[in-house]
């Protein structure tokens, strides 16, 4: 006899107690870990008295310069980026009823990245834009046009055909991919700038970079979590969200957008990262069911903080404080799940 499961409301308790206890773990071993040695009671210490205006010597400013403007703004951009990715792979999958759909193999990261690289290559990336930074406006135009370009590829008989939307992504993807090397070739100033966006890197970041994901990732939030009831009910099919009062083309072109935007303002500040939106939604829905109320915080805070797991991994690994890319980090991790989830599926239906 199998062994009943454990009541739901014990399992998101559990999740959140663990969550909670490692993000801030996971910020402080962040904070702490760099070619520049520093102790956690250090670090303790500094993040306790951010303001602190007493005599101090140079080693303690440069320590606290290091902590407060380099590393915590870092972890910060690591755990925004990551949710932003997760909450966008959720949503995909539950707007278009597909398990392996995400900003990566839906093209839209590769849009994003087009975009962003053309903005690079125009000189338009260090304008700002109402104070949001041009460089996400163009990586949204990229995204945008990448998932709409899908859109029409995977429309059969005048409806989306969810089962070749991840192929169509892939061709998507590995089109804009060409474009993108296209694009280095011309101008090779701007070679290795291109090249990050391709690999995905918070090297380099700043507070000014997590303030110009933040009123995109805002945004995008609130629209996903209004639509958190008729996600649910998509779950059923078109026709019975219909029923049920869903204006379905117009809900899903919302929360198309809303994830297009929040996927666009990550890769405009960390390039393209893959795996994290496909991953973390599977990963969430396997321990909490998938209901949407109860999945979208759940996977806000674990796209978080695996991509603050991997970014510490990403610059700690090699010695001589060399870092590989974000983007390398994540799909090592990545790959083996996405592998294990495409043998399931395959099971299932020989099955």
């Amino acid at each position: 006899m199998s062994r009943p499961r454990r009541p739901v409301p014990h399992r998101l308790f559990l999740f959140w107690t663990v969550v909670g206890l490692l993000v801030p773990a996971c910020a402080l071993l962040c904070t702490a870990v760099g070619p520049f040695h520093l102790e956690a009671s250090q670090v303790l210490r500094i993040l306790s008295h951010p303001y602190h205006s007493g005599p101090t010597t140079e080693a303690e400013q440069t320590a606290r310069y290091i902590v407060l403007n380099v590393r915590l703004a870092r972890a910060v951009l690591a755990l925004l980026v990551g949710a932003a990715l997760a909450l966008a792979g959720a949503v995909y999958q539950g707007v278009l009823l597909n398990p392996l759909a995400d900003p990566f193999t839906l093209g839209v990261s590769s849009g994003a990245a087009f975009g962003a690289s053309l903005a690079i290559l125009g000189g338009w990336g260090a304008w700002n834009l109402a104070g949001l930074g041009t460089l996400p406006v163009a990586a949204f135009a990229g995204a945008a046009g990448a998932l709409l370009l899908v859109l029409l590829l995977g429309r059969m008989d005048g409806r989306v055909q969810t089962a070749t939307l991840v192929l169509a992504g892939i061709i998507v993807s590995t089109f804009l991919s060409a474009w993108i090397s296209l694009l280095k070739s011309l101008n090779e100033d701007s070679l290795s700038t291109i090249v990050f966006w391709i690999m995905g890197s918070l090297s380099g970041r700043s507070w000014q970079h997590v303030l110009i994901i933040l009123p995109y990732l805002v945004g995008g939030v609130c629209v996903i979590f209004f639509y958190v009831r008729e996600l649910d009910l998509l779950a059923l099919g078109d026709v019975s969200a219909h029923q049920m009062g869903v204006d379905v083309s117009q809900v899903r072109l919302r929360l198309l957008a809303a994830a297009s935007l929040i996927t666009a303002a990550a890769v405009a500040v960390s390039g393209v990262i893959g795996f994290v939106g496909l991953v973390v939604p599977h990963l969430v829905r396997l321990l909490l069911g998938p209901r949407h109320g109860r999945l979208l915080p759940a996977v806000l805070a674990t796209g978080a903080l695996l991509t603050l797991l991997s970014d510490t991994l990403a610059r700690s690994i090699l010695p001589g404080g060399q870092e590989i890319p974000l983007g390398v980090v994540t799909a090592i991790l990545g790959a083996p799940f996405f592998c294990y989830l495409l043998l399931s599926k395959r099971k299932a239906v020989l099955a």
